[in-house]
């Protein structure tokens, strides 16, 4: 049996496509690959991350539904003019901090 990976210690790199959801104010998202997706760790079914998207870093969320499937939203001022079917490189790794809280100095 192989062991369980270290989710703090692995970097998800993938490349995507944009899409955008449907509606006024509508949001974009990259699918994380199956095989790269964090496990839930926090509420609501998130796990907070710190990504990048063509070598733009910010603090985020990546969202697990109830099939089975993970997205990371891109903001608009990360994603910078790309849009809907436009391909992004994505790099991210949990945020240990937002996922379990400071780590003691002494650690």
């Amino acid at each position: 049996m192989k062991p369980a990976r270290d989710p703090f210690a692995q970097i998800g790199r993938f490349t995507a496509k944009l899409f955008r959801t449907p509606g006024k104010g509508g949001w974009h998202f990259v699918t994380v690959p199956a095989d790269l997706a964090p496990p839930v760790m926090g509420s609501w079914g998130m796990t907070p991350v710190i990504a990048q998207v063509d070598g733009r870093e910010w603090k985020t969320t990546i969202w697990h539904d109830k099939k089975g499937l993970s997205y990371l939203p891109v903001p608009k001022k990360v994603r910078g003019k790309k849009t809907d079917g436009d391909e992004v490189v994505v790099e991210f790794r949990v945020d240990r901090e937002r996922a379990l809280g400071p780590v003691h100095p002494l650690e």
